[in-house]
């Protein structure tokens, strides 16, 4: 049974809701440590997210993140939006190290498809998720248990599988994904794309390097580290020199998908 609190209502106290038992997951808590919400890439990605759904999250009243982390993409909403965003992960290091400061916090399997959490959100986030899951369809068959018919789904994954590296090996990734793959498994599970586009392209060659390094197995720290402020800065500006959308390459591919069946 969920907790007597409106569960999409922010907790006081901060305290985690569980409604499943914690359970590993793909991504290293490595990432927790270093990735803020003053990264230049954390940066970045809201900024493609603002260009691309600014009116579906406006327009939203129940939102909710699916694989929340530590919180940095609810905190971003929040400031930006004034609005509280549900978090459910399996990863109680990263929620107990949650940013955020008026969502709240779920230790929760989406698998378990919670029945009054049927059809609740008009707005989900999975924000570099899919890539750490081997059964895409199953995945997202449970995403879609939480969403309204036609609700939107704003999905984020790393892009060009040429890309991937041991940096992907170290945080988990099966996979990297161009525009079209993305698309394509999202109509696989009737979701039908709204808008979707590439970003990062000026950051291509970043990761080219990134490829060349060798990375120690469970550490990629070394292949996400921003090098301090100064560098920080350098390469949002350097990441913002393309427009968005743009379908012709980049690092990562965001799509907005909207629940027809």
């Amino acid at each position: 049974m969920l907790a007597k609190q409106n569960p999409l209502m922010a907790s006081q106290d901060r305290a985690i809701t569980y409604l499943s038992s914690a359970a590993p997951v793909s991504m290293g808590d490595w990432w927790f440590d270093i990735a803020k919400v003053e990264h230049f890439w954390i940066r970045r990605r809201f900024e493609v997210m603002n260009r691309l759904a600014d009116s579906k999250i406006r327009k939203a009243k129940r939102v909710a993140e699916i694989g929340c982390g530590h919180g940095l993409l609810q905190r971003d909403i929040e400031d930006n939006y004034g609005v509280p965003v549900a978090g459910f992960d399996l990863n109680t290091f990263a929620l107990e190290k949650s940013v955020s400061l008026q969502s709240p916090l779920f230790c929760y399997d989406i698998h378990q498809r919670n029945p009054e959490l049927r059809g609740q959100f008009d707005l989900l986030f999975l924000f570099d998720v899919l890539e750490h899951i081997e059964d895409e369809s199953g995945f997202l068959q449970s995403v879609k248990f939480h969403l309204t018919p036609n609700g939107f789904l704003l999905v984020n994954v790393p892009a060009s599988q040429w890309l991937y590296s041991d940096y992907d090996r170290a945080a988990g990734h099966l996979r990297r994904y161009s525009l079209q793959q993305l698309v394509d498994v999202g109509k696989q599970n009737g979701l039908e794309v709204r808008a979707a586009a590439y970003w990062g392209l000026p950051l291509v060659p970043l990761l080219v390097l990134r490829k060349m390094m060798s990375l120690p197995k469970h550490d990629a720290k070394a292949g996400f580290d921003s090098r301090g402020p100064l560098l920080n800065r350098l390469l949002l500006w350097t990441a913002r020199c393309e427009p968005i959308p743009q379908k012709l390459f980049g690092t990562s591919v965001m799509a907005v998908f909207e629940n027809k069946g």
